[in-house]
Formats: C-alpha cells, sequence, structure tokens
C-alpha cells in the first residue's frame, strides 16, 4: 500500500446493518435463502432510498433516426425510443456505436450523453479497440436535471404519477428501456451487458445495475453520496496537491439535490446512524454479478473510506453467494472526472471476464491507511 492521502478526520455515526439479518430477527445461513432478504432489503435500499420505482412499460417501440460510420466505429446508429404507457407515451434518445467486426458483441450503456465533459472520444474509442460496443443515452429527457427546480420535474413523472421515484429511479429506468431495445438487436451480446456512468450517472448505473439483473457487470464511477459512498462515514483528509477537503453527506446531498431521491430520506439527514440500511446493501443487491468499483484518489468529497468499507462489507456477500471474484475496485490518482484510465480499467476487466486476460495490478490498491471495519458480522458459514 501507498499512502496517497492522508486522513485527518474520520467521523463513525454507527456500525453498518448486518445485510444477513432478517427484520424477524432471523439470520440466513444458506445461498438459497438470499433472493427472500434481497426482497426484504428492497423497502428499504431502493424504496425508502430511491422512492418507490416505474414499472416495466407497456410497449416499446424502436426506430433507428440515423446512421453512419467514423473513423473508429464500424457503424454509429441512432434511435429514438418511444415506450411507458399505450396512451401516454415518452420517448428519448439512444446512441450506438459498433466496433468493426460481425459481433455480437458486448456492450457498455451509459447515460451520461447529456454532459459533454463525460463523453469522450478517446474513451468510446478504447472501449471500441478492443470489440466493445457503446451506448449513450440522455437520462435527462426522462426527469430533469435541475437544481433547485423542484421535485418531481420531467415527462417520466407525468407517465406515472402514482409512483414516488426520484430522478436517479427515472434515469434507471432509461438504462432498462435501452436493454430492452438492444435485446432486439443481433449484433449486441446480450449475455454482456454493462452499466456504468460518473456521478449522478454512476449513483444511477449502480441503481440500474441493482433492479436490473440483465447487467452482467455494473461500474459505478465516484458516485458521491447516495450509492456506494457510506452514510455512516463523515470523513476528511488532504489531497494529493496538499488541500484539505471533506467528505459529502446525506445532508450536503439533500440540501442540493432532494430531487434524485425518495422523500423519506429528508428526515435522515442528521441521523444517518438510524438508517435501516447503508451502501453496502446496495452493492450486495447486484451479487453475484458483477461489481466493479471505481474511484479517484484525491476525489475527497466520494468519501474514499467510507466507499473501500461499504465495499469490503459488501464483499461479505459476493463471498457467501459462492462469487467473491465477482467484486472488484480501484483508485487512481486524481480527481472527480469520467477518466480514459477508468475506462481502461472497465475494458481490462470486461475482458477478464469473457477471455480470461490477466487483470490490471491496479486492482485492488488502497491509498489510505486503513481504517477499523464498523462491523463486526462476517458471512455464515455454509
Amino acid at each position: 500500500m501507498e499512502e496517497k492521502i492522508k486522513i485527518t478526520d474520520l467521523k463513525i455515526l454507527g456500525n453498518l446493518p448486518d445485510p444477513f439479518l432478517m427484520k424477524d430477527g432471523t439470520r440466513i445461513s444458506a445461498p438459497a435463502q438470499w433472493e427472500a432478504r434481497r426482497k426484504e432489503m428492497y423497502k428499504d435500499v431502493i424504496e425508502l432510498q430511491y422512492g418507490t420505482q416505474p414499472p416495466k412499460p407497456e410497449f416499446l417501440r424502436v426506430e433507428m433516426i440515423q446512421n453512419g460510420r467514423n473513423k473508429k466505429a464500424k457503424g454509429v446508429q441512432n434511435y429514438r425510443i418511444t415506450t411507458g404507457k399505450k396512451d401516454h407515451p415518452v420517448s428519448f434518445y439512444m446512441k450506438v456505436f459498433l466496433p468493426e467486426g460481425e459481433g455480437p458483441f458486448p456492450v457498455v450503456v451509459d447515460g451520461d450523453l447529456c454532459w459533454t465533459y463525460c463523453f469522450s472520444n478517446d474513451w468510446r474509442d478504447a472501449l471500441l479497440d478492443e470489440g466493445i460496443a457503446l451506448v449513450m443515452f440522455n437520462r435527462t429527457e426522462l426527469a430533469n436535471d435541475i437544481q433547485h427546480e423542484g421535485r418531481r420535474k420531467g415527462p417520466l413523472y407525468d407517465v406515472y404519477p402514482e409512483y414516488t421515484f426520484g430522478a436517479l429511479g427515472a434515469w434507471a429506468w432509461g438504462f432498462s428501456r435501452c436493454v430492452d431495445a438492444l435485446e432486439g438487436m443481433d449484433f449486441i451480446d446480450k449475455e454482456h451487458i454493462i452499466f456504468t456512468g460518473h456521478s449522478r450517472g454512476g449513483k444511477t448505473a449502480a441503481l440500474a445495475g441493482a433492479l436490473d439483473e440483465r447487467a452482467f457487470l455494473v461500474n459505478p464511477n465516484e458516485t458521491n453520496a447516495g450509492a456506494c459512498s457510506c452514510y455512516r462515514i463523515h470523513m476528511s483528509a488532504i489531497r494529493e496537491d496538499g488541500e484539505e477537503r471533506r467528505s459529502e453527506t446525506l445532508a450536503d446531498l439533500y440540501k442540493n439535490f432532494d430531487f434524485w431521491l425518495g422523500e423519506g430520506m429528508g428526515e435522515y439527514t442528521q441521523r444517518e446512524q438510524d438508517l435501516p440500511f447503508d451502501c453496502h446493501m446496495l452493492k450486495a443487491m447486484i451479487a453475484p454479478r458483477t461489481l466493479f468499483i471505481s474511484e479517484a484518489v484525491s476525489d475527497i468529497w466520494t468519501n474514499p473510506v467510507g466507499t473501500w468499507m461499504t465495499t469490503m462489507a459488501a464483499s461479505e456477500v459476493f463471498k457467501f453467494l459462492n462469487a467473491p471474484d465477482n467484486l472488484f475496485w480501484y483508485f487512481r490518482d486524481g480527481y472527480h472526472k469520467h477518466d480514459l484510465e477508468d475506462v481502461k480499467m472497465l475494458v481490462n476487466l470486461i475482458r477478464h471476464k469473457i477471455d480470461g486476460r490477466p487483470l490490471n495490478e491496479n486492482f485492488f490498491r488502497r491509498p489510505f491507511a486503513v481504517p477499523d471495519l464498523i462491523y463486526d458480522w462476517k458471512c455464515p458459514e455454509k
């Protein structure tokens, strides 16, 4: 371990809840019981945190509106997806980049087309050069992303007014509708669909991955609070540039972006220790499929210690489900962005899982002094 940041304050608000403990007080003891526990967790991890989620649509129409080529891509195809209720449809734009070759291609789905700085030709090409297709969609066509505009603004809320989902739930619904569309395309490898996104897009990818089991691999990138961090840890640290910064708390998140979350989360902004869940449980809901948490060393706002802690806690569930080799994490040098290095690490992992390529040596390197664990439970012995 090379210590790249110095932790200056670490406030622990409580221990992480035991994901193996049923609400009736019994503890599951066999992997066959996990699905029942996972369904029980849904009420807190999903509905409390993000609101009640929009349902599967009544119909789906996929229309190609443009196709072409560029220097790297065999094909660039633009689609309009129309879906929702037959008497109240909603539509959004999906862009597909295809590599050279015949396919079928594994595909990375990313909802950050609305953020120009999250879409880089370099990292698009890093995927295409390795025979991996890329799908981008504009999640803000489903729900607005305007700070302090208010809750439930955007087209999908008008389609499903009886549900309480925040913007993250609306955007995650878009991931699943892209998968619906991709299932009808013979050049896509349906067994190897990958979700990714950065920051609020990373939150969305994590939620979408927990909800949609068609995702073979889920890669939230630097999510900050509200997905892969840790509500029960507040930290400060000196970054690589010598500046001291603190992590984002639930109060910060709810003050600035309450419309992303379920309304009930506001009750916990000063008492995170009373939450019936923490971020390790969202990560656990992706098990036994592959989860890759990618972070930046000096992105202190995203809570590196808390993210590592909840990943370690989630690893107990992956072990329990006989999938210890399906949980990956790394910290790159630098700050908050969807960096080319992040994408190259994702490519390496995709090829490791599909073709057995050796893993990059930068996985599993912790860049800070090891903290005490804030949980004392382990996975049940089988």
